[in-house]
């Protein structure tokens, strides 16, 4: 199993593959907010001992409304819906939803999306590497006031969240002073930067999911099979957030890292605050939640948006290209090897590409059959820009 290169620094890794990759357009930074002059410690990245600036960003809080059994079925809010989260227990296909708004009929019946198969890896006496039963969907609301749900025959246990990431009242987070600004030539939002409240990381004062941290073995893709042409992307990061870490009880974002059509990098799981995004200062990765069976060592970027009948973004894929780069040069993967990925926590093992698609580890449409396709030509521009095999 390739190690990772601890002697390789962040500054000289996140240079290298961003040079490579070259510039990408991108899109504003996030928020204008106060500035706060700070002065790094001793190593940890300033260049010599200059003052940095710590920024505070202003963000709605998310508001978040669940439901369960037959009160799920039939919901109105108390605030307008942007997303909303829905799970059940049976047949993945068959489902659907309605919206309503104030004033209006309710709108059509819309078929729900299979959703993508995540959650935590189980032991092994829990049939590890099985896909989960648990259907899941995140379904964008545009301000809706409430919503209907059907199930399909044979399906049960629903479970709906109506979203608010926009209009909730404002909250503040600090973006530490040390957090980078770009990688891999492209806009680098950290958690904060974002708007994660990372309070919803714990239940009853207690970390819902401590991190656990694992030798890099192999890289996986995903789409978020929410909205294209997503007008606030990062209030979408911060549903998603809510779904997963909250409403699906996994105690935080199930991706490792986010990717916007216009190329901005998120930062998902967290990791701590040593090392390169994702991983702990040894360079092992932390586990996320994004293949269920199959997390630990396996490193999950999600494009935003439904790569069922399209291409990501040039920009997307820039970014999504650079970001695999780093983790394949840090950790000594070859991106176009094919391996067998054995999971440190239950000893389940698949043999898959070192790059591969959500569905090649479950039962899913992610990351869509477009972006599916094009995963050779993506782990061959992968490759021209580093790796273990080149």
């Amino acid at each position: 199993m390739p190690v990772p290169h601890p002697a390789v620094s962040r500054r000289a890794v996140v240079g290298a593959i961003g040079a490579a990759a070259a510039a990408l357009a991108v899109s504003p930074a996030a928020p204008a907010a106060a500035a706060v002059t700070t002065t790094p410690a001793p190593g940890t990245g300033a260049t010599g001992g200059r003052p940095q600036t710590a920024r505070a960003v202003s963000v709605p809080a998310t508001r978040a409304q669940s439901a369960a059994g037959a009160e799920a079925a039939s919901v109105q809010a108390d605030f307008p819906i942007r997303y909303v989260g829905v799970s059940w227990d049976g047949p993945h296909r068959g489902a659907a939803i309605r919206l309503h708004r104030d004033g209006a009929a309710p709108g059509p019946w819309r078929a729900l999306p299979a959703g993508c198969a995540g959650g935590p890896d189980r032991p092994a006496h829990q049939d590890a590497g099985a896909s989960p039963r648990t259907a899941t969907a995140l379904i964008a609301a545009d301000g809706a006031s409430g919503y209907e749900l059907r199930l399909p025959d044979g399906a049960g246990n629903l479970r709906t969240t109506a979203l608010d990431t926009v209009h909730g009242p404002a909250r503040t987070a600090v973006v530490a002073a040390a957090a980078p600004a770009t990688l891999c030539g492209a806009e680098y939002l950290p958690r904060a930067a974002w708007g994660a409240d990372e309070s919803k990381r714990f239940k009853n004062g207690v970390e819902n999911s401590p991190a656990k941290y694992y030798p890099l073995q192999t890289l996986t893709v995903h789409h978020t099979d929410t909205a294209n042409a997503d007008p606030d992307p990062a209030a979408t990061v911060r549903a998603i957030y809510e779904y997963h870490a909250v409403t699906l009880d996994w105690g935080d974002i199930g991706y490792h890292f986010l990717i916007d059509e216009a190329g901005r990098i998120y930062e998902g799981r967290w990791s701590g605050d040593d090392g390169l995004p994702a991983q702990d200062a040894t360079g092992k990765v932390v586990t996320a939640f994004h293949t269920a069976g199959f997390n630990s060592g396996n490193l999950g970027i999600a494009l935003l948006g439904t790569l069922t009948g399209q291409e990501p973004t040039p920009q997307a894929r820039r970014s999504l290209t650079g970001l695999l780069a780093l983790a394949a040069r840090t950790h000594g993967l070859d991106p176009q090897a094919k391996v067998t990925y054995v999971n440190p926590v239950n000893g389940v093992t698949r043999p898959v590409d070192m790059i591969s698609g959500h569905r090649d580890w479950l039962a899913t449409d992610c990351p869509g059959g477009v972006m599916y396709a094009s995963l050779p030509a993506l782990r061959t521009e992968v490759a021209a820009l580093g790796g273990a095999g080149n």
